[in-house]
């Protein structure tokens, strides 16, 4: 997600990660006015936006398409064709960036080395996606813990122990800064020392719970809190579940805990099942209404999990393909945890395993640190002793 090269202005990520002259700069720049332009136009949702990009394949063939060329448009009606003739009287996009760039907020359009690119695996994918913190290559390995806001004590204690677990384990933990388990997976991730990525229903200027914005600088300090949606967008009731297949899409998994039958998280849950993400569920009391959709899911085929390690033995088989900084391959993501003694003795032992003579020798470090190191992994379960000679990579 990082892009060192990106020409930006302010806060603002146009391009991707090449060198560009001036007519390159200025290429860019316009095509993010347009694309924000469009995108912020009243009656715009995510899969009329989708449809006018396919048709017209850019936002200037859009914003300059004629009112005979719009209303071919499947779901683009009289009012929404005289919305887009007329854009320049009904947002004035300087604003919108002058306040990004006052506050720190990253502006990352699709198609951009900045852009997350799990979300690239939405057919309705935001063109611009505002971001307030860093993103990086790392939070390709993320589980979305969501759930209800009218949490029991038992189920924020639930979020909040599973959170802290996976931040220490190397996962990025990813919610919606909601009350109830969203604040708690937060809060776990944060107390670990890890990352975590709130996504929001509203504008990152309009923060809610309006109690949650401390919550929110504290994620944006060492992770992410962001939104498609332009900063000033209060939040309304549809723009929740719009949000949730966000948070789906930037996770590997999603991990529902407490959810009555009617909740957000279920629909978060059946949107990662959608788009081919593992869905995940922590059981909660027979008795409990704010466990029914819970365990619904369980007899529906979720993974039951208990555990941290319940978690990271679900997606390892997912992660294990992920590519971190280009060439790191991460087979498991307690991984990114290591130091640099502890990666050289991993990279030292074969899966099918390596006398630990060998480890010794083809790592070059001292075999007293050598024999502390493979406790270290052992406990760690990246690698498994065979015999007393013999240790595996697991």
């Amino acid at each position: 997600m990082d892009g060192s090269n990106d020409v930006t202005i302010g806060n603002v990520s146009h391009t991707d990660s090449v060198v560009c002259n001036d007519d390159e700069n200025a290429a860019a720049s316009r095509l993010l006015r347009q694309t924000l332009q469009l995108t912020t136009l009243p009656g715009i949702g995510p899969r009329t936006l989708r449809s006018l990009l396919d048709h017209f394949e850019s936002p200037e063939h859009v914003l300059n398409a004629s009112a005979d060329q719009l209303s071919q448009v499947p779901g683009v009606g009289p009012k929404l064709v005289h919305t887009i003739r007329t854009a320049d009287h009904h947002v004035d996009i300087e604003p919108i960036i002058q306040w990004c760039s006052d506050h720190d907020v990253d502006m990352l359009l699709q198609g951009t080395t900045r852009y997350p690119q799990p979300l690239t695996d939405l057919v309705d994918a935001p063109p611009i996606l505002f971001s307030h913190g860093t993103l990086t290559q790392t939070d390709q390995l993320a589980v979305a813990i969501v759930g209800t806001r009218h949490a029991s004590s038992y189920g924020t204690r639930q979020a909040n122990r599973i959170a802290y677990g996976l931040a220490k384990a190397g996962i990025t933990v990813v919610s919606g800064l909601a009350r109830g388990i969203d604040a708690a997976a937060h809060e776990g991730a944060l107390s670990a020392g890890g990352r975590t990525i709130a996504v929001l229903g509203g504008g990152i200027g309009q923060i809610y719970p309006a109690e949650h914005e401390g919550l929110a600088k504290a994620i944006a300090a060492d992770g992410a809190v962001v939104s498609e949606f332009r900063p000033d967008a209060k939040p309304r009731g549809g723009m929740f579940p719009q949000r949730n297949r966000i948070i789906a899409a930037l996770s590997l998994a999603t991990l529902v805990i407490e959810a009555p039958d009617r909740s957000g998280a279920l629909i978060t849950a059946r949107l990662a099942s959608e788009i081919g993400r593992e869905v995940m569920a922590l059981p909660g009391p027979v008795t409990s209404r704010a466990s029914r959709g819970v365990n619904q899911l369980i007899r529906e085929g979720a993974t039951l999990v208990q555990t941290v390690d319940d978690v990271l033995e679900a997606i390892g088989p997912i992660g294990c393909d992920v590519s971190i900084d280009g060439d790191q391959n991460i087979r498991n993501p307690a991984e990114l945890k290591l130091n640099e003694l502890e990666r050289n003795v991993l990279d030292a032992i074969e899966p099918t395993g390596t006398v630990i003579d060998q480890v010794i020798a083809s790592s070059g470090i001292p075999a007293h640190q050598v024999m502390a190191t493979i406790s270290v992994l052992e406990m760690r379960k990246l690698i498994r002793r065979l015999s007393g000679q013999y240790v595996a990579r697991v």
